[in-house]
């Protein structure tokens, strides 16, 4: 299989706290937006080739949860979780994303980001826009400094792929 995008994200910083993605993907939103949010389909693109992705958990609902774990070839256990915050099914979702490798405070909030990604359909095209908003610029910048880049690319590949399998 071919995939068309591959490699084209594009990664800017709006502000201090801002992390945005954006990428085109040859495939109808609807199916962009059932590979991004069925576990079973999360497991084939999440884990960017770089591992096994043990863990997808969804439960798709505003206040519901949702947990990825991958395991890389030498054991390492890379684990996220979040909670959905808003749902508009094929166009909209907003949700908090926590990387279970980072200490957090025993009082107070888990430190993580609120993401907010967006699907836009043309011509059976769809842009995914994915808003990362942190905390803190020092968090924005670990984020981006951790190599998140290179593993994005490859998944969002990924996902176009799956993507186009449900056709």
């Amino acid at each position: 299989m071919r995939v068309t995008s591959s490699g084209t994200a594009r990664v800017t910083l709006p502000t201090d706290e801002q992390i945005l993605i954006a990428r085109e993907f040859d495939a109808p939103r609807d199916l962009l937006y059932k590979a991004w949010t069925t576990p079973d389909l999360v497991k084939r693109w999440w884990g960017a080739k770089r591992g096994e992705v043990t863990v997808a958990e969804i439960d798709l609902r505003v206040g519901g949860k949702w947990r990825y774990v991958g395991v890389m070839p030498d054991g390492t256990e890379v684990a996220f979780h979040g909670e959905y915050r808003e749902i508009v099914p094929n166009e909209r979702i907003v949700s908090t994303e926590v990387y279970e490798g980072v200490p957090q405070p025993a009082q107070g909030p888990e430190v993580g980001t609120l993401n907010t990604a967006t699907f836009v359909e043309a011509d059976a095209r769809t842009t995914l826009t994915i808003l990362v908003e942190a905390p803190s610029k020092e968090v924005r910048d670990a984020i981006i400094e951790s190599g998140m880049e290179a593993g994005m690319q490859d998944s969002l590949d990924l996902l176009e792929e799956v993507a186009v399998s449900l056709r």
